[in-house]
């Protein structure tokens, strides 16, 4: 049994638990958080009403459109829970009636699912799992690139992409990064997906970042872009260390409003200690 945690921090591993098994019963989850059925019920009301999951069967279950169209076949998502509060933020600044170049990741499939519901869009990607993402509403039109296709990303790579996204000019083009350093900025895993994004990001009138504080820790090596072409950077928690390296121009946007608040509280905390 997990030991007592917060509402948010249970509402969070409940998500992560549903997403490895698929359906959970309610029972099982009071039992393995320790608290009553009725707590666990008041969690899924509000994961419901967000849009997080769907009551199924006496338990709960993924949304129609992650279970449909998973965000990740073959690998769980890391940092679950950031990328789809990334995503909710991102998809409630994109206006009805824009343009969106969506590229490639789980991200960004991620964003895709968060505009499911807006009543007019034009999306134009590289991006399999985004068109399905979105095929539950006719009222956003989708356009496909051609190019290789890549079976275990879902998506297609090559030059027919990059002359795609250099067709258009969109009202926002939204990428996400394999890593990122103050140094050398956004950085990918292959070539042929960092020459996606740079086609995106040349190619619109915003440029948004969508990326969670876990790819300042990681490596990649394929040159994307620096940060001075970067509109807006949507990330859970912007570290104090990277924050004051960003070039001024960048707005950054960030998603986790439960740590910002504890981060707050300890702060206050830590400044009426000292005085």
């Amino acid at each position: 049994m997990l030991k007592l945690m917060d509402a948010t921090d249970r509402q969070r591993s409940i998500i992560e638990w549903v997403h490895e098994q698929k359906h959970v019963e309610v029972e099982d989850i009071a039992r393995r958080f320790g608290v009553t059925t009725q707590t666990i019920r008041r969690d899924i009301n509000k994961l419901c009403e967000q849009g997080l999951l769907r009551r199924r069967y006496g338990g709960v279950s993924l949304p129609t459109s992650a279970a449909v169209h998973p965000v990740d076949d073959d690998n769980q998502v890391r940092n679950l829970w950031a990328k789809q509060q990334i995503a909710k933020r991102i998809a409630a600044g994109i206006p009805e009636g824009a343009t969106v170049s969506l590229g490639v990741g789980s991200t960004i499939t991620l964003v895709a699912q968060a505009l499911i519901h807006h009543k007019s869009l034009q999306i134009l990607t590289n991006n399999f799992n985004v068109a399905s993402a979105l095929s539950g509403n006719s009222n956003i039109e989708v356009i496909v690139s051609g190019g290789q296709y890549r079976h275990n990303d879902h998506d297609v790579v090559g030059p027919e992409v990059t002359n795609f996204f250099n067709s258009f000019v969109t009202d926002f083009g939204v990428i996400s990064t394999g890593s990122m350093d103050l140094q050398h900025g956004l950085m990918d895993h292959e070539i042929r997906e960092a020459e996606v994004s740079r086609a995106i990001i040349c190619n619109t009138r915003a440029r948004i970042l969508a990326a969670d504080r876990s790819k300042w820790d990681r490596n990649s090596h394929c040159k994307v872009a620096s940060f001075k072409y970067v509109d807006r950077f949507y990330t859970d928690v912007m570290p104090n260390q990277q924050r004051v390296g960003l070039p001024g121009s960048v707005e950054i946007i960030e998603c986790d409003e439960y740590t910002l608040d504890r981060t707050r509280l300890i702060n206050a905390r830590t400044s009426t200690v000292r005085d």
